[in-house]
């Protein structure tokens, strides 16, 4: 199956995003709706993605030799899938700059949005924050913990892990 120019585009997103979900992929290829990128990715796309056990798109083994995009993540083998190096967007590597480490408490979604202000002296919507966290809670970096609201922090020290950004 020969890929066209935009698919091909597109599905290096897919390879650089893994694991994401619709919504990421709706926001980055300026769609109008989840449906619209679920029917992107079956007519033009399907035989080089899949749905994980929790349903996030992931590129197939095929799909990564095709484009010439880095993974979104890679791990080594004998730390138990935690990520060694992970490619993300610019707010997602400040965000791993000043989230607590794993031995520190959690903190909430307005504590981290402070941190980022006050470190980097960026603006970012508390949404843009929350999602940010979500998605590097999908990738194996961030675990939740609720309390009275949800709260964050990394599972791995920050000199374990690489990160890079895909912007």
């Amino acid at each position: 199956m020969t890929l066209s120019e935009e698919a091909t585009e597109r599905l290096a997103d897919v390879v650089e995003l893994q694991p994401t979900k619709n919504s990421e992929l709706q926001e980055r290829w300026d769609m109008e709706s989840g449906s619209e990128v679920h029917q992107y990715l079956e007519n033009e796309l399907g035989d080089y993605y899949f749905r994980d056990d929790n349903s996030l798109i992931r590129a197939t083994a095929e799909a990564n030799d095709l484009v010439d995009v880095e993974p979104g993540i890679e791990s080594d083998p004998e730390d138990e899938g935690v990520p060694s190096r992970i490619r993300v967007p610019e707010l997602q590597t400040q965000i791993v700059a000043v989230l607590a480490g794993p031995e520190e408490e959690s903190e909430s979604v307005v504590s981290v949005l402070h941190k980022l202000r006050e470190e980097f002296n960026v603006d970012p919507e508390a949404e843009d924050v929350r999602s940010g966290l979500q998605s590097l809670r999908r990738k194996g970096v961030v675990e939740v913990e609720y309390r009275t609201v949800p709260t964050f922090r990394l599972t791995v020290d920050r000199d374990d892990l690489e990160v890079e950004s895909s912007e």
